[in-house]
């Protein structure tokens, strides 16, 4: 099982900034050899140990804190904000969620598979700043900078979450 980059599927919530002059988007995928319902998904996601780490940052940086608890909330549909995201969309089996500064986006899906497995995406999109004195819209210097390392990190966090969904579903903590 190795996290591998894919294109959106055409019925992703994300594909709205594939296509966005100036924005970037990508999705990684993982299959994992058991149904998994979303709801153990996004909570398994936010609360690996890495995305933790990020919750720390958060925080202490701009004073957003989250639990274990928001987690599972906000992967059951009964919450529609966590840290510093607020859901934007969210779907059958797929949620799309954006950062209090509305410039980077987060997308979640589940597929299930012919053998029983799941396909669990994540993907990101971040969006050009609106610049009216600008030609085209750009992301800025900061963002195309730190994007090598989105690279990795997104990586590494789908990997964490698919670790925490190999343990028996009840055993999340």
């Amino acid at each position: 099982m190795s996290v591998r980059a894919l294109d959106l599927p055409e019925r992703a919530l994300l594909q709205r900034y594939r296509t966005m002059p100036g924005a970037y988007s990508d999705c990684y995928a993982l299959d994992l050899p058991r149904a998994v319902a979303l709801a153990d998904y996004v909570h398994a996601f936010y609360c690996t140990w890495l995305f933790r780490l990020e919750r720390l940052v958060l925080r202490l940086a701009v004073a957003r804190p989250s639990t274990d608890a928001q987690a599972a909330e906000l992967g059951a549909g009964t919450r529609s904000d966590f840290a510093a995201w607020t859901v934007e969309v969210r779907a059958p089996q797929q949620l799309l969620l954006c950062d209090l500064y509305g410039r980077t986006r987060s997308w979640l899906m589940t597929e299930a598979l012919a053998d029983g497995g799941t396909r669990c995406y994540f993907g990101s999109a971040v969006v050009p700043r609106r610049d009216p004195g600008a030609r085209e819209p750009r992301l800025g210097g900061g963002y195309s900078a730190l994007l090598g390392l989105h690279r990795l990190y997104s990586r590494a966090l789908l990997a964490a979450a698919a670790a925490r969904l190999r343990r028996t579903p009840g055993d999340l903590r």
